[in-house]
């Protein structure tokens, strides 16, 4: 497997910000419900922080503000916004602590029409019981 920033051109003309800047050196978040499939969505319709909110957001964070109008999987903004999951996950914490946006399984998404029937999942559960 090769590591992220092997294909980056150390001439090239944007700057390699190392994830560590991005994420005030933090390496981990303190949650542990936010997974690759965890839905993320901007609270208020995607009301605009205050002003001090700005002052303490990296500019990761507005794409992410932008990106999460609509409900997206933590794996769809760690791609768009071309970083690792890891430093995403971080991110997305400090908007979910500053209240900007929310975190949901994806289930709370889905709406029931789209469920699978619970007759059908015992008996696919028993059947697989039975093997």
């Amino acid at each position: 497997m090769k590591h992220w920033t092997e294909d980056f051109d150390d001439d090239a003309d944007e700057p390699l910000v190392r994830p560590y800047t991005i994420t005030s050196g933090r390496t981990a978040t303190q949650r542990d419900d936010l997974t690759l499939i965890t839905m993320v969505t901007a609270t208020a319709a995607g009301a605009p922080p205050s002003r001090r909110d700005l002052r303490k957001l990296q500019p990761e964070h507005h794409t992410l503000l932008d990106l999460c109008r609509r409900p997206l999987a933590v794996a769809e903004l760690a791609s768009a916004l071309h970083l690792p999951v890891s430093v995403t996950k971080i991110l997305i914490e400090d908007l979910v602590e500053a209240g900007h946006v929310l975190a949901q399984p994806p289930l709370a998404f889905a709406p029931a029409s789209r469920l699978p029937d619970i007759t059908i999942l015992k008996a696919v559960r028993d059947g697989l019981r039975k093997l």
